[in-house]
């Protein structure tokens, strides 16, 4: 008797095991991730009684420990080379304009001629409405409205935008703008770009609490292409409470535009459907590129509720009449995603909906939901990524995968993570590599790593050959 007993013990432990293990491989199968599965659980649990919301709940708690580690809360950032920086940008030669108010910055945009430069006192400046940026640039000779050093101006935005750029040509550098409306909801853009504003650029920028902080798309008068967002800081000091779409860089419709070396962080939707992105090009766009950029979606504001994605091709896809096209055959079409560092996403870290002909090539992905490729009309090349999850296809979407180091779904939900553990300390972005940094056989895509170093003739997986170099002395 008590050898059947332990037989049947056995038994039914194997049945047991086997039942786990063919869950793991089918939510594997499915593209399912610990941090997907553990909300799921909790939305389904929700409003039945104490014992099923209670089991839910410790499930999902357990599934974001083996998938994303003990939160140990909020961490001191080095500082970074990435993002914006002390030093001013920008040599503003050119007929100056110096204005000491908002009427004389009103006045100044208004009558500004192309190599004019609106210089702001240091000091401190409160929008009750938008400054509005109508008259033309030039190509080589834009209109540039600056700080001479950054830190010593602050635009106070009480209003649902700061700055609207319709003109061609003009150029943002060195000034702080932060959300100040009564409901901090309300506060939805510091710049919109939109209409005609083809050549626009902000450069170390650093830019506080709004919905979508730099938005662009086009209007009735055509596109606002060819732009620049470099070595700006975007971030929030709080979730935003707002049902409306929360992206720090928001791109709709708008082609050839570059996002480089920019620093990106705490983008929480707390209401509506709660879901966001650190930066998204969609509507028909083309040939956008991310390069770069320290994408941290969550840094100060950590283990709140909601879906948190870091850069993505489509987001969550584009009413047709705001398309290019009108018609959204793609969301977005030849774009590149190079040497991004992407961390502490509820989410995937790369998203590609409906996105054709993607190159994903060099970023490093830690402690996010990995690569997702979305939709038949999505194809994307990966190469070269180094990423803590997995690469998966969804709904037709087809991803080639080349020389990558990643990991299988089945490995986080036992808890394990072969490429966090090449760091020193990746929950505190300390990235120095443990040990000698995985390289690859050949060369990489061409360009700098993420720190602006030369790539190595095999060069590390990954975003970086060496994360010091990121660190400002």
């Amino acid at each position: 008797m008590r050898r059947l007993l332990l037989r049947a013990g056995a038994a039914t432990a194997l049945l047991g095991f086997a039942t786990v293990a063919g869950a793991v491989f089918w939510l594997q199968g499915q593209g399912v991730t610990p941090r997907a599965l553990a909300p799921y659980l909790e939305r389904r649990a929700a409003g039945h009684n104490d014992v099923i919301t209670g089991v839910a709940l410790e499930a999902g708690a357990t599934l974001r420990r083996l998938d994303r580690g003990a939160d140990a809360g909020p961490y001191p950032l080095p500082p970074l080379a990435i993002g914006a920086r002390p030093e001013p940008a920008g040599d503003g030669a050119g007929a100056r304009k110096p204005v000491h108010s908002v009427d004389e910055a009103r006045e100044a945009f208004a009558g500004a001629l192309a190599g004019d430069v609106i210089v702001f006192a240091p000091g401190v400046y409160r929008l009750t409405r938008a400054l509005e940026a109508r008259r033309p640039g030039v190509q080589g000779v834009p209109v540039t409205v600056r700080a001479e050093r950054p830190g010593t101006v602050v635009i106070e935005v009480a209003s649902s935008e700061g700055i609207k750029v319709l003109g061609p040509y003009w150029r943002f550098e060195n000034l702080d703008i932060r959300g100040a409306c009564a409901s901090a909801g309300s506060c939805e853009h510091a710049f919109h770009v939109t209409g005609l504003a083809k050549g626009f650029a902000a450069v170390n920028n650093t830019i506080t609490d709004f919905n979508a902080h730099i938005k662009v798309n086009g209007d009735a008068h055509g596109f606002p292409d060819g732009g620049l967002v470099e070595h700006n800081t975007l971030t929030n000091t709080s979730a935003r409470r707002t049902a409306r779409p929360v992206t720090p860089f928001d791109l709709v419709a708008a082609n050839d535009w570059i996002i480089r070396a920019n620093l990106i962080t705490d983008f929480v939707k707390a209401t509506g459907d709660r879901i966001s992105y650190g930066a998204f090009a969609k509507g028909g766009a083309a040939r956008t590129l991310f390069e770069r950029n320290v994408v941290l979606c969550e840094h100060k504001l950590r283990g709140l509720p909601g879906e948190r994605v870091g850069l993505s091709f489509g987001g969550g896809g584009t009413g047709k009449p705001y398309c290019r096209d009108k018609r959204c055959i793609t969301e977005h079409e030849a774009g590149v995603m190079r040497a991004n560092l992407i961390a502490s996403c509820s989410d995937a870290g790369i998203y590609v909906n409906s996105g054709a002909t993607t190159k994903i090539a060099d970023n490093t992905l830690l402690d996010t939901a990995g690569v997702q490729v979305r939709f038949p009309e999505s194809g994307a090349e990966l190469d070269g990524n180094l990423i803590d999850g997995a690469v998966t296809e969804r709904n037709g979407g087809r991803a080639a995968i080349l020389d990558n180091r990643s990991s299988a779904i089945a490995a986080l939900y036992a808890g394990l993570h072969a490429q966090r553990g090449l760091f020193a300390d990746p929950d505190t972005l300390d990235l120095r590599w443990k040990d000698e940094a995985p390289r690859r056989d050949g060369p990489g895509m061409p360009g700098p790593d993420l720190c602006g170093a030369k790539r190595a003739a095999q060069p590390a997986y990954g975003a970086f050959e060496d994360f010091a170099a990121c660190v400002a002395p």
